[in-house]
């Protein structure tokens, strides 16, 4: 079993940080409304609070890790440019994609959705979690405010899990590969 480095590092921003925040996304629509809406019992308000506010900057801390790593590490070698008489485009992900009519729609579309809107769930997620952090239970007396934070937190959520479905596309059909390889364990030997 072996890994390449950028098999790896495409494994930690899409199926690590992506994925763990669209998880704990889930979450946090439930906490969020649920926090604003009720009247907790008496005592627990506070721990409550506390805790879905390191909730919720740990995902803001996810979602911003997820899209630095895939701008800044996953796609240079994404649009990596191969050099003159290539014909071998396994290792230029973007020109696989761009090679054929059948797959040049994940690039054109999926791969400008990841360029663009993405940058949007870590945005409204951390506006989300500093209005939360900054008026805590009191958001039950803010009806429009609450609201706000909702549907962001939601639009966050949804802006995500379309990248991250665009991401598993596009590297189903062009992966990320090349660079050392990781040996993770060998197998029996006949």
């Amino acid at each position: 079993m072996e890994i390449t480095v950028r098999g790896l590092w495409t494994l930690l921003h899409g199926m690590g940080f992506g994925a763990l925040y669209l998880l704990a996304c889930s979450g946090a629509l439930v906490e969020l409304y649920r926090f604003t809406t009720s009247s907790p019992p008496l005592g627990t308000a506070a721990g409550q609070e506390r805790f879905l506010r390191i909730y919720l900057i740990a995902m803001v801390l996810l979602a911003w890790i997820a899209v630095l790593t895939g701008a800044y590490v996953i796609y240079p070698w994404y649009r990596a440019a191969p050099p003159l008489g290539t014909h071998d485009l396994s290792l230029f992900p973007q020109r696989l994609l761009q090679s054929s009519p059948a797959t040049s729609g994940w690039h054109s579309l999926g791969m400008e959705w990841k360029e663009h809107v993405a940058w949007f769930a870590p945005i409204s997620i951390t506006m989300a979690a500093f209005i939360f952090i900054r008026y805590g239970r009191d958001l039950k007396n803010h009806r429009s405010l609450r609201a706000a934070v909702l549907t962001f937190t939601a639009a966050s959520f949804v802006s995500a899990g379309i990248a991250g479905f665009f991401g598993a596309m596009i590297n189903k059909y062009a992966p990320i590969q090349g660079g050392h390889t990781i040996q993770l364990s060998q197998g029996e030997k006949k």
